[in-house]
């Protein structure tokens, strides 16, 4: 996404009297809205053209939103923001843990919306500026490097590994603190921001799911290391290459 193409949002919600006046809104701030009712049809929408955020309804008939999500982080690596109602705290924390970006509670103020929206593209992407000031000097650790400007994450063979925003997130935290010993609800705070709160187990969630992907032996980890009663480390020596990879 260029800085000045309008960002495309998946607007997935089978409530259409929300739907509709919302995307009418979004439409009026510059935003190209996509609709869709029901987690297939946003499925659909997907083959049809990529889209830069989705805001997605928990509670749908047919595949809820927490399935549409999971799948969105997964495989589109999606930057995701739940729509959810008051009722759903558990719900929110499982979104969470699951790699969703945010999350705002119905009824919402739109320009409230808004500023999540372009909160978390700021925290999932990079602006010119921070080209500028030199952040797309790769990471390199342990024959692995991980690429700010594209968040792409390249195995020790050349290979990309495919992460979650979040997972880049917190790989970057951890870069960035190399050796040191990241306390849970620090690393969830510098990961999610303010509206993380203290759910501890939505780290430990990404890290699980990082070391699957990173480790030889996820149960027995070298590189992402557990402090027992402290948080996590990670156990290698980082440099910092600028200029591109390809």
């Amino acid at each position: 996404m260029s800085e000045d193409a309008p960002v495309r949002v998946l607007l997935v919600d089978d409530e259409r009297t929300l739907r509709e006046p919302l995307a009418e809104y979004l439409t009026g701030q510059g935003f190209v809205v996509t609709e869709a009712d029901s987690a297939a049809a946003a499925r659909s929408r997907l083959l049809e053209g990529r889209a830069d955020i989705a805001l997605v309804d928990i509670m749908m008939p047919g595949e809820d939103g927490l399935s549409l999500t999971r799948h969105l982080i997964e495989a589109q690596d999606l930057p995701t923001i739940l729509l959810t109602a008051k009722g759903e705290a558990t719900d929110r924390i499982v979104g969470l843990e699951i790699g969703a970006d945010d999350y705002v509670t119905k009824p919402f103020e739109p320009r409230e919306l808004v500023a999540r929206i372009r909160s978390v593209l700021r925290r999932a992407g990079r602006s010119a500026e921070d080209a500028d000031a030199g952040e797309t000097a790769r990471y390199e650790f342990e024959g692995w490097q991980l690429d700010p400007l594209k968040q792409r994450l390249t195995d020790p063979d050349g290979a990309t590994v495919p992460i979650s925003t979040t997972e880049f997130r917190l790989l970057t935290v951890l870069l960035e603190h190399p050796r040191q010993v990241m306390h849970r609800d620090r690393l969830l705070e510098m990961v999610k921001g303010r509206e993380a709160h203290a759910f501890d187990r939505a780290v430990d969630n990404q890290v699980s799911r990082l070391r699957r992907k990173m480790e030889v032996d996820p149960k027995d980890p070298k590189l992402i290391q557990t402090v027992w009663g402290g948080g996590y480390r990670l156990a290698a020596e980082v440099r910092r290459v600028a200029g591109p990879k390809d």
